[in-house]
C-alpha cells in the first residue's frame, strides 16, 4: 500500500510538472540583476512595490501589517529618498500598492491595498488612495499625507485576504486578487469608485491558481504578471481585451529566482522589465531584483 501511494505521488507530480513546463516561457524575460540589498530597518517587511510615475527610475515600497503606516520613495539599491507619513490612518494590514491615473487627469495617485485578513475577520476592507508627491529640489526627505481618500468595499461570502492589487490606467478599474482560495476570485472597483459608500465588489473572474502575493498591470495596460510564492505568472493583452476576458486564457510562467518570502513585484514603468523583493527573513540577505525584457 505504501509502495502504491508513493507511485500516486509521483504520478501526480510527473502530471504537475508536464502542466507547468507546457505553458513554460524563458524566451521574454532575462534572468534577474541583483540590485540593492534589504538593510533599512524601514524596509524589512515590504509586502507591496509600486514604479513612480512622477518620479522616473524611483519605487514605493510599503511595509506589512502592524508597521508605521508610511510610504517609502527608494532608488534600485533601496536607499529611501522620501518617505510619505499617513499617520491620520493605521497600518493594519497593508498588502500591494499600485500608481497609475485617477480623479484627477493631470495628477497621478498611489492606491494601498489595507486588504491583507490572515484569519478573515474583516468584512469591509479599504483601499487607500492619495496624490502621488514629487520630489522637490531640495529633497526633503519626509512629507505629511494627510488629503487621504478612503474607497471601502466587501465581497460575498466569508472575509477574504487580498494580496494583491493592480490598476488598469485606461478604465482606472482596480483589481483585487484573493490568496487563500482555490480557485483564486478577482473582484474589481470601477472607477469612479465612492468614497462614501460601501461597495459590493462583484467577482469578474477565476484562477486556477491559489496563495497569489502580488500583481501589477503594465502601465500601458497590455501586460499583466501575478505571483504566488513559487512562481510568476503572465498575460499578454494582445487584443487590448477586458481584464476579465483575459483572465480567461492561460497564463505563460515565466522564470522566477524563489525568494524566501517574496510578496512583491512590480512593472519597471517604461515597461523594460519587472522587480521583485522579498521580505526580511532572519539570517538572510534578500536583495531588490530586476528582470530585463529580452530583445525580441
Amino acid at each position: 500500500m505504501k509502495r502504491l501511494s508513493l507511485l500516486v505521488l509521483l504520478f501526480v507530480n510527473l502530471i504537475a510538472t508536464a502542466q507547468i513546463n507546457r505553458f513554460y516561457d524563458s524566451t521574454l524575460f532575462s534572468t534577474p540583476v541583483r540590485l540593492g540589498e534589504v538593510k533599512n530597518n524601514d524596509l524589512l517587511e515590504i509586502s507591496g512595490l509600486a514604479a513612480s510615475a512622477n518620479n522616473p527610475g524611483f519605487l514605493w515600497a510599503h511595509n506589512d501589517s502592524g508597521r508605521k503606516p508610511e510610504l517609502y520613495l527608494v532608488n534600485d539599491s533601496l536607499e529611501i529618498v522620501l518617505i510619505c507619513d499617513l499617520r491620520v490612518i493605521m497600518n493594519r494590514d497593508w498588502e500591494d500598492i499600485a500608481v497609475g491615473p485617477g480623479p484627477d487627469p493631470t495628477k497621478n495617485y498611489i492606491y494601498i491595498a489595507e486588504t491583507g485578513d490572515n484569519v478573515g475577520i474583516f468584512k469591509v476592507k479599504f483601499i487607500y488612495r492619495i496624490e502621488e508627491p514629487t520630489l522637490s529640489k531640495d529633497r526633503s526627505k519626509v512629507v505629511q499625507v494627510t488629503n487621504i481618500a478612503r474607497l471601502s468595499f466587501t465581497t460575498p461570502g466569508k472575509p477574504k485576504d487580498f494580496e494583491t492589487l493592480f490598476l488598469d490606467g485606461t478604465t482606472k478599474a482596480l483589481y483585487v486578487v484573493s490568496k487563500r482560495e482555490k480557485p483564486a476570485k478577482i473582484y474589481t472597483l470601477p472607477y469612479s469608485q465612492s468614497e462614501t459608500d460601501t461597495l459590493n465588489l462583484p467577482e469578474v473572474a477565476s484562477l486556477e491558481l491559489t496563495q497569489l502575493v502580488g500583481g501589477d498591470l503594465s502601465s500601458n495596460g497590455k501586460e499583466l504578471l501575478l505571483k504566488n510564492y513559487r512562481r510568476i505568472f503572465y498575460w499578454k493583452n494582445e487584443g487590448a481585451k477586458p481584464i476579465a476576458e483575459l483572465l480567461k486564457e492561460a497564463p505563460k510562467i515565466i522564470p522566477y529566482n524563489e525568494e524566501p518570502q517574496g510578496e512583491s513585484i512590480a512593472w519597471a514603468h517604461d515597461g523594460s522589465g519587472f522587480y521583485t523583493v522579498s521580505e526580511k527573513i532572519p539570517g538572510k540577505k534578500l536583495y531588490l531584483y530586476f528582470y530585463p525584457r529580452k530583445k525580441q
